[in-house]
């Protein structure tokens, strides 16, 4: 039997130096390395005649080299050109930087390359081109697999490797799906599939080798969410709370209005807290929408009833502001609320265990602290936890251990299709706020290139001259030499020193310590600080009503998920609101993401066109809900697979609800190795 567990600096021609690189791919071990899928395919296999080359398109051409090739000194580089030709016309190929290739082409022979072409005014020429033999196929004649890289590494190092790691499996993987599937669905083997995905023949082998890895992660997904859910139900009743504590008691003193889609919501909530099945229910609701005012309803609800309730955020700041909120709303309600973050002092934190575990407190807001063994509550009746894709199942698991089959409320600024939350939050009921509140104003957004940075930071100033203050976000924390994107420290330097000098301008992210961060978020709050730089740190929940702008920098780097959570911290207040997304590259991809944002404010939407245009990989990080990242499943492209997949699951779980029969021996495996979260089957 082959092992799969093989590290892989011990597969041919890898050793230490080559491993290390591989490590920071993620490929640890032969699983991983003939796990890790190209990200696209280049087919080099039909050549083109010379005279049909278009201006800009990446062909195939063959010819006779017919000079020998000349070096072109440039001051800090050096040129090498070829001249090549076929029966129709003359080409020339161009490299930089490549000295080793004086030796290689030999005048009147045959070559094949593949690259960009540029053909202009009767000339054509081919830019850095990889090329063969006319006999050869190692890097042209065939479909050739692109994947993701890291500094060092080469398309034609990684190919070779992956190759030799396949030939260690030589058709010798276990079958991981019962036969039964693979005949009624008519996919293709294993072993077949793993090589067909990385080495197709032809595009119709690719297209069934990525059907059935499709087809076999989003069945896993859902067997694991619908036995999650399953097993929810089949437990011991949850709590039927007080049916005369009325939410409608509070939300007829709030000073503002909420939403007819907030009291929808609130209606199915209190429904499912008064009866005695256990709530395990999602609340969707776009940036801004009023999610926070449902969960201080529901708290309301759950300690009246002699209950406590636990609300966790995934950042100090965002915790030490919902405790503001729970207590502006709550405080003549008698109803006693405390914070437990990391930076809570020792003498507070025992306190807050002590009175905690005696019943004295009635609601705990706090971060990752809550989760520690030694925070114990007397009777937990209500788990709310915000921004659901920080934390995930196993997060969410702990916490509710820490009482008698407490009601579960998980709030996600995310949204995401409802046919697809269906789905992919298997094991939850769905609440969705649709409607923002009338006081929320639409952020202007805009999409700027480089050249009109002088512009940019002339509005900035122009905000900040009228009382306002504004956030810079950019993707990075410290120079890195594999790429050119503006990090955090040194941006900030460069604006304090020449372009903001007059302003009072900090900077934050996540690599600093929790109470450093607090601080300057603070500060910001106060407005003793007129532009914050920051990295994503700031996505989550911050309530800053005087930020009126929001500048992120490389905008084509970010999810336009993430972006419209960025967006999100401006507009909180009276002031009219801007968003400028400063992005570099042209690729139709890019113009694209930037058009969406700028059409379009609605969550939904743009969600929708984050998992079409980025794929799903991206969108749901595996954080996001506990579960195993989709490596090739797409949830945009897969929609009708994917329902396809989940008739099968409930079909499955109907007749064996654990898993248990012989046939099925194969998926509780997978189902097991893939979750190591509360799945029990």
């Amino acid at each position: 039997m082959v092992n799969l567990e093989k590290q892989v600096q011990y597969i041919k021609t890898v050793g230490p130096n080559r491993a290390e690189l591989l490590n920071k791919l993620g490929i640890f071990t032969l699983k991983d390395l003939i796990t890790y899928f190209p990200r696209e395919y280049e087919d080099r296999g039909k050549v083109k005649k010379i005279c049909e080359c278009i201006d800009g398109e990446v062909a195939l051409i063959e010819g006779v080299v017919v000079s020998r090739i000349v070096e072109i000194k440039m001051r800090n580089k050096a040129m090498y050109k070829l001249q090549l030709r076929d029966e129709t016309g003359t080409c020339t190929a161009l490299w930089f930087n490549q000295s080793y290739l004086k030796n290689i082409f030999k005048p009147g022979e045959k070559y094949k390359f593949y690259g960009k072409i540029s053909s202009q005014y009767g000339r054509v020429e081919i830019a850095s081109p990889v090329y063969d033999k006319a006999t050869e196929t190692r890097n042209t004649g065939k479909i050739i697999p692109i994947y993701p890289l890291t500094k060092n590494l080469t398309q034609n190092v990684l190919r070779k490797i992956i190759e030799l790691g396949l030939s260690e499996v030589e058709d010798e993987l276990e079958e991981t799906l019962p036969e039964y599937i693979l005949e009624k669905y008519k996919l293709m083997n294993l072993n077949d599939t793993i090589k067909k995905i990385h080495f197709p023949e032809k595009l119709e082998d690719f297209e069934q080798a990525r059907k059935r890895l499709a087809f076999e992660e989003l069945l896993i997904m859902q067997l694991a969410l619908l036995e999650l859910k399953n097993s929810y139900l089949s437990e011991k009743n949850g709590i039927a709370f007080e049916k005369n504590i009325k939410i409608s008691e509070v939300i007829n003193e709030l000073p503002f209005k909420l939403t007819k889609a907030q009291l929808r919501v609130l209606e199915e909530i209190e429904l499912n807290m008064e009866s005695n099945k256990e709530m395990n229910r999602l609340l969707q609701g776009d940036v801004g929408s009023g999610k926070t005012v449902v969960a201080i309803l529901a708290a309301y609800k759950a300690a009246k009833s002699g209950y406590q309730v636990a609300i966790m955020a995934p950042t100090a700041i965002l915790a030490t502001q919902h405790l503001e909120s729970f207590t502006q709303i709550l405080n003549n309600k008698g109803i006693n609320c405390e914070l437990l973050i990391s930076s809570t002092t020792k003498k507070k934190k025992e306190e807050i265990r002590e009175k905690l575990k005696n019943g004295k407190i009635d609601i705990l807001i706090g971060t990752h602290a809550i989760l520690e063994e030694n925070v114990e509550f007397k009777k937990l009746g209500l788990v709310v936890t915000d921004e659901q894709h920080r934390f995930g199942v196993k997060q969410r698991t702990k916490i509710t251990e820490k009482g008698q089959n407490p009601d579960v409320l998980v709030m996600s600024a995310t949204p995401i299709p409802r046919t697809l939350a269906l789905i992919l939050y298997g094991d939850l009921d769905i609440s969705i706020i649709d409607e923002l509140p009338p006081n929320r104003k639409k952020i202007e957004t805009y999409a700027v290139r480089k050249n009109m940075e002088e512009r940019v930071n002339n509005f900035v100033k122009q905000q900040i001259e009228e009382g306002r203050q504004a956030y810079i976000v950019c993707p990075l924390v410290e120079e890195d030499e594999e790429s050119d994107l503006k990090a955090v420290t040194s941006l900030a330097e460069k604006y304090k020193k020449e372009i903001f000098s007059q302003y009072r301008l900090e900077y934050l992210h996540g690599k600093m310590k929790p109470k450093e961060k607090e601080q300057i978020m603070q500060e910001f709050k106060e407005g003793n600080i007129d532009i914050l730089i920051s990295t994503t740190v700031i996505e989550v929940g911050v309530n800053v009503p005087n930020a009126s702008l929001m500048i992120v920098e490389n905008a084509e780097r970010f999810g336009l998920a993430q972006l419209h959570q960025l967006r999100g911290r401006v507009g909180r207040g009276e002031y009219k609101s801007y968003c400028i997304l400063k992005y570099e590259g042209n690729s139709e991809n890019t113009r694209e993401r930037m058009k969406v944002m700028c059409q379009t404010n609605d969550g939904f939407i743009i969600s929708e066109k984050d998992l079409e245009l980025r794929g799903s990989g991206d969108f749901f990080g595996t954080a996001q809900h506990g579960l195993p990242e989709l490596k090739v499943a797409n949830l945009f492209e897969d929609m009708p697979l994917l329902k396809e997949v989940q008739k099968l699951a409930i079909d499955i779980l109907k007749e064996d609800q654990k898993l248990e029969d012989i046939k099925n021996k194969k998926l509780r495996k997978a189902v097991k190795e893939k979750f190591k979260t509360r799945i029990e089957i």
